[in-house]
């Protein structure tokens, strides 16, 4: 007997509960999809929300709906969408109060049959519109914790207008998928907000590149190292050079840090540089700046600041310091002097300093370096963790004393910035060697080879008594080549002595900081030396011996030198400033 086969058939369509609850799950899926689309489409949030309770306003089928979220302090919640018969976009309300308060607050969906009757319901809403609530559905935003907001139904559109459980499981699945949908919008616009911010901070610090002066070549006096500790500054420094030769030199510290501190830094640098053009007194100038900072600056930020001249020919420094760090000064002996600041920071107030602008001090930088730094550079970590200290920086300077004066920036910023280990405040040192000749032409304007002589010896001293000496020494040898008698050769020492006794006292007025530059030569039978300083221009025709009647005391050294010397005259000025006095003594 043959078996029969057995005969399978199709399943036919489903018309029981689970194929029911199976299309509502598709039909949910499909929804939330939808949703997320929406917010992952458009960076306009609010857009998105109102999609989102107009989708979920008609798919659970209720008369209107709306979504509140937590405003950043926590304290309100305010309806940023709205569907329906009422409007009440912009509406706060408590975050701890109403039945959406404490459906966020607790985190608990909750379900409203007769709105009318329960306590918590806000009845102003339906007063003002004549809309009449009868039921609501409330489910929590939030994400592990994170409270977002809430969403709120109103009325059922059915016969007794309330909602069932099912609607609230519904709505509840819906808000998280919401919550989640705004957490991963607000996380798109931050990053997209951190990369504007980055590149605008990149710009800012390029911008504050621009302000910082090229490199110098080689053997330029004066060097400077900015290194910032974030993408911008608030640190500075500048130099440039007057038509005069002198140059014009700055370093500044911002207080604070971010972008507010690097506008600040931006425009004092380039009021540094603009005004320091025409005024002539970093004192004065500075005291210019502080006027601009006061009127302008946010309230609280101040900056401290070196401004100063450098001249090259003479070797000497005019600095003022508003409130910073004590510059550093290396002497040609290798000793360290500092000098700390007199007067408070640029900002403060334009009345704590007088008409006269902001103190200055004077230094004879000849064979010395000036040192101005930040201090990120005393406060900055080495590698073993300490900081470096004022005592760091002397040793690092005076273990490179005889590099240019960039290597010795570079070994101190190599020390702090060593490691890979990210800076502690921004890093920034300006140097001065006034060892560097850069060569302006420092003989008088008329040379002695011109006029069919020689020269026999030349020297620079600056201008202290006790420099002179050597000047003597070398006079009286050249005095002796060209032929003079001892007795002769002395009286010349003596008159050169007193010609650079007067240079010293009333063409510096004593000041140390002076540049004096001899020459000795031979024109013929005859000693000329030329005697040139760097003193403000005198009008020889002022210069006249005093009568010898006066019995007064001193001021009769014209006098001796027109009786030793055959000539004495004055050449004409310099094109830099400054005198030279020419005197000649003949043989026999």
């Amino acid at each position: 007997m043959t078996a029969k086969p057995k005969i399978e058939t199709a399943p036919g369509p489903k018309t029981d509960a689970a194929s029911i609850d199976e299309a509502q799950v598709y039909d949910h899926l499909e929804l939330l999809s939808e949703m997320g689309q929406d917010f992952a489409s458009t960076r306009d949030i609010n857009a998105s929300l109102m999609r989102a309770v107009d989708h979920i306003t008609r798919y659970i089928g209720a008369e209107g709906g709306a979504l509140f979220m937590l405003e950043e302090e926590g304290s309100k919640l305010v309806c940023r969408a709205c569907v329906g018969a009422t409007e009440i976009t912009g509406l706060a309300i408590p975050a701890d109060q109403g039945i959406v308060g404490r459906s966020v607050s607790e985190n608990r969906s909750e379900i409203i049959r007769d709105a009318q009757n329960d306590p918590r319901f806000y009845k102003g809403v339906d007063e003002e519109t004549g809309f009449t609530t009868l039921s609501i559905l409330c489910a929590p935003m939030s994400v592990k914790g994170e409270r977002i907001g809430a969403i709120e139904l109103i009325n059922k559109k059915s016969k007794d207008g309330l909602f069932e459980e099912q609607d609230l499981h519904l709505l509840s699945a819906m808000a998280s998928s919401a919550a989640l949908a705004v957490l991963n919008a607000r996380m798109a616009e931050a990053l997209v907000e951190q990369e504007r911010l980055a590149r605008e901070l990149e710009l800012a610090a390029e911008i504050q590149r621009s302000l910082l002066p090229d490199d110098p070549a080689d053997g330029y006096p004066i060097a400077g190292i900015n290194v910032a500790a974030r993408t911008v500054s608030g640190d500075f420094f500048d130099f440039f050079e007057l038509e005069d030769g002198r140059i014009c030199f700055n370093l500044g510290d911002v207080s604070g840090k971010g972008m507010n501190a690097a506008l600040l830094m931006a425009k004092t640098a380039s009021l540094y540089r603009c005004l320091g053009k025409t005024i002539d007194s970093p004192g004065r100038l500075l005291a210019r700046i502080n006027q601009e900072i006061c009127e302008t600056a946010a309230r609280g930020m101040f900056v401290t600041m070196v401004g100063g001249i450098y001249d090259p020919r003479k070797r000497t420094l005019v600095f003022a310091n508003a409130g910073h760090e004590p510059p550093l000064v290396q002497n040609a002996d290798g000793t360290f002097d500092t000098l700390p600041a007199d007067a408070p920071p640029l900002g403060i107030s334009p009345f704590l300093v007088g008409d006269e602008g902001y103190p200055e001090e004077t230094v004879d930088l000849l064979d010395a370096g000036f040192y101005v730094y930040t201090d990120g550079v005393t406060e900055g970590y080495m590698e073993d963790g300490a900081e470096l200290g004022v005592e760091g920086v002397t040793a690092l300077l005076t273990a490179n004393r005889f590099q240019p004066v960039r290597n010795r920036l570079d070994a101190i910023a190599g020390q702090i910035n060593s490691g890979g280990r990210a800076l502690r405040d921004d890093l920034t040192v300006i140097g001065i060697d006034g060892a560097v000749d850069m060569a302006l032409d420092p003989l008088p304007v008329v040379a002695l080879e011109d006029e069919g002589g020689e020269t026999i010896c030349a020297i620079d001293v600056p201008s202290r008594p006790d420099r002179l000496r050597m000047v003597r020494r070398m006079v009286e040898e050249a005095a002796t080549l060209v032929g003079f008698t001892a007795d002769d050769a002395r009286d010349v020492v003596l008159v050169v002595d007193e010609a650079l006794q007067n240079v010293i006292r009333h063409g510096y007025g004593n000041k140390t900081v002076g540049r004096i530059h001899v020459t000795v030569g031979r024109k013929q039978d005859a000693l000329v030396v030329d005697i040139r300083d760097w003193a403000p221009t005198i009008d020889p025709s002022k210069v006249k011996p005093r009568d010898l009647d006066d019995v007064r005391p001193g001021g009769l050294g014209t006098h001796f030198i027109r009786e030793i010397m055959d000539e004495v005259e004055f050449l004409e000025p310099p094109k830099d400033g400054g005198n030279v006095l020419r005197m000649v003594k003949r043989l026999g």
